[in-house]
């Protein structure tokens, strides 16, 4: 079994550290690759910034129009290698054809955006802002930036990162999920066929020893994070404490709120995507589902005959519309917050527990599962499963389900399905989240927007994608200049 190399000042590199961990299939157990780990990967991260240092300096020289013209390449050869790339997404994180796919044309759309860099990231200039004194605002890189990124989108957020940052004039490191490394291995062929100085972009492989280098290297001046909030909380607070701009999202626990005037046959097919898309792991996933006035009854009805119709089973075959979790430990402590549920007083409506699949009974795999009644003053309904579970409370009013949904400690994404466009503007307005859908299953920005969120589910002041992520990578710089006719030359 191979052990998947570094890529380092645009070779392949073994690391330095000699211990390993398995990358897995979750439909079969079956083992992919061999992926370094352990304390000897710190001196991995050193040898890229290395790289990535010396490369900054050449193209952060080059114009913006020609960094850009390596993201039309790149977008041409994430394109045509999509098939390839949504297989090897499926094999390692379970995802289904569909969201393999979808996954990849997220990637590629944030790089058409990237590819608008020079005129996102222009400057302002105010002539005569005082007489004979001009005024200019510019944006500069920042130098070696990095992004460490979680398993359940093995290559769409690196590109919430990645080409902002080369674009704008960055060199950057990769520090992939040592669950789903295989994504970005391959993607990294198509980046070592890119016309960018060696080094440029680099891949280095590891743990927590990984992460914990990126964050204490001085000459890292930027981190971008994805996953759980206790990570996040610890990436944002090492890496400010260590002079480093900081993007960190973390959890969530969204909350769909189901209005009387809605259209339950349709509000309950889009949310039933939500909750069990990607089998739950996502944390834009539809977790709490809120029916308001008394129409919990025909809510129920219609979700658990949307949901019972869903196919589990390994993500590549036709007809499959949710794969498994990601390890068996994550499958188990999924099964475990059910039975805690149901300790609390909730209802099973649905159980996905114990569940086998034919031909991959080793997978880890738990059908769609529907909890009613959830006790509102228990763990279940604040804990974020990131599994295929769904939570079904009732409330009186639309004030009550709104004071609800501003109550928890996370803010990613909260959904309102109405026909009503009064109470529609109120929800946006009133409900403490970054992402709102409207009649919206999972509101999940366009590469155009920042891919925002709040309280518990963010930590720091500018977000993933779109124009934010120009100036999470830019530094401004304000020149004031006065050139007096005693010191200017004449012709």
């Amino acid at each position: 079994m191979s052990i998947l190399k570094n890529y380092i000042n645009g070779d392949w590199q073994n690391s330095t550290s000699k211990e390993t961990i398995d990358v897995v299939n979750p439909a079969d157990q079956q083992v992919l690759a061999k992926v370094p780990y352990g304390p000897n990967t710190k001196n991995d991260v050193a040898e890229a910034v290395i790289a990535a240092q010396k490369a900054y300096r050449e193209w952060s020289k080059v114009p913006v129009m020609k960094r850009v013209q390596v993201l039309y390449h790149l977008k041409s050869l994430l394109e045509e290698n999509s098939e390839v790339l949504a297989k090897i997404i499926t094999d390692e994180s379970g995802k289904t054809k569909a969201e393999s796919f979808g996954e990849i044309q997220r990637a590629i759309e944030n790089v058409e955006v990237a590819c608008g860099t020079p005129m996102l990231m222009a400057g302002d200039v105010i002539e005569d802002i005082a007489t004979g004194i001009d005024e200019m605002m510019i944006r500069q890189p920042l130098g070696v930036t990095a992004c460490i990124t979680p398993f359940n989108f093995p290559s769409m957020i690196v590109f919430w990162f990645l080409p902002y940052a080369i674009a704008t004039g960055n060199a950057f490191i990769v520090k992939p999920s040592e669950k789903v490394p295989l994504t970005m291995m391959k993607i990294f062929e198509f980046i070592d066929q890119l016309d960018i100085p060696k080094g440029l972009v680099n891949l280095v492989h590891g743990g927590k020893d990984s992460v914990d280098a990126l964050l204490e290297h001085p000459d890292i001046k930027a981190i971008s994070f994805v996953g759980s909030t206790p990570v996040a909380r610890y990436i944002y607070s090492k890496g400010t404490a260590n002079g480093k701009r900081v993007q960190a999202q973390g959890g969530a626990k969204n909350p769909v709120v189901i209005l009387p005037d809605s259209d339950i046959e349709m509000s309950t097919k889009i949310i039933a995507d939500s909750v069990y898309g990607c089998a739950g792991q996502r944390c834009l996933a539809a977790s709490t589902i809120i029916t308001v006035d008394d129409q919990q009854r025909e809510v129920k009805d219609a979700l658990y005959e949307t949901v019972k119709s869903r196919t589990t089973g390994y993500g590549w075959e036709e007809g499959v519309s949710m794969g498994p979790v990601i390890t068996p430990e994550s499958k188990t402590r999924i099964e475990g917050l059910i039975q805690k549920g149901v300790d609390e007083g909730a209802q099973v409506l649905l159980d996905g527990r114990n569940t086998s699949i034919s031909g991959f009974e080793n997978g880890n795999f738990i059908t769609p599962t529907i909890l009613e009644n959830v006790a509102l003053d228990k763990e279940l309904i604040r804990t974020e499963i990131f599994g295929p579970v769904m939570s079904l409370i009732s409330m009186a009013t639309i004030d009550e389900a709104l004071s609800f949904v501003n109550s928890g400690d996370y803010g990613n994404m909260a959904c309102l399905f109405t026909g009503s466009g009064a109470n529609a503007r109120r929800f946006r307005n009133e409900a403490d989240a970054g992402n709102i859908g409207i009649n919206i299953g999972v509101a999940a920005p366009m590469a155009q927007f920042p891919f925002s969120g709040w309280k518990d589910s963010f930590f720091g002041d500018l977000h993933g994608q779109g124009k934010h992520a120009i100036e999470f990578f830019t530094q401004t710089k304000v020149i004031i200049e006065r050139w007096p006719n005693i010191w200017s030359r004449k012709f």
